[in-house]
């Protein structure tokens, strides 16, 4: 459960404002508010090579700052990664 106080990315988080949602078939509890580019964030990702999909459908990235993340989605994210 997250605590009160700042988490990784600097947000304040304070009792309550907490919601559930599944990221790649795992309940995780992530603030409420977030978009799915600040949940990246939040989570640690680097956006740079990142697929996401967004209770199956994939979500483009133009669209990731101003999607709203709710309590419940279900979201698969992807980091990409190159070499041979």
């Amino acid at each position: 459960m997250i605590q009160p106080g700042k988490n990784k990315t600097g947000l304040m988080i304070q009792p309550g404002e907490i919601m559930k949602i599944k990221i790649n078939g795992e309940t995780r509890e992530v603030p409420e508010g977030l978009s799915v580019a600040a949940l990246l964030t939040h989570l640690g990702m680097n956006t740079g090579r990142v697929a996401v999909e967004r209770n199956l459908d994939v979500l483009p990235r133009a669209r990731w700052a101003d999607t709203p993340v709710a309590a419940d989605d279900s979201y698969e994210i992807v980091q990409l990664v190159g070499g041979g």
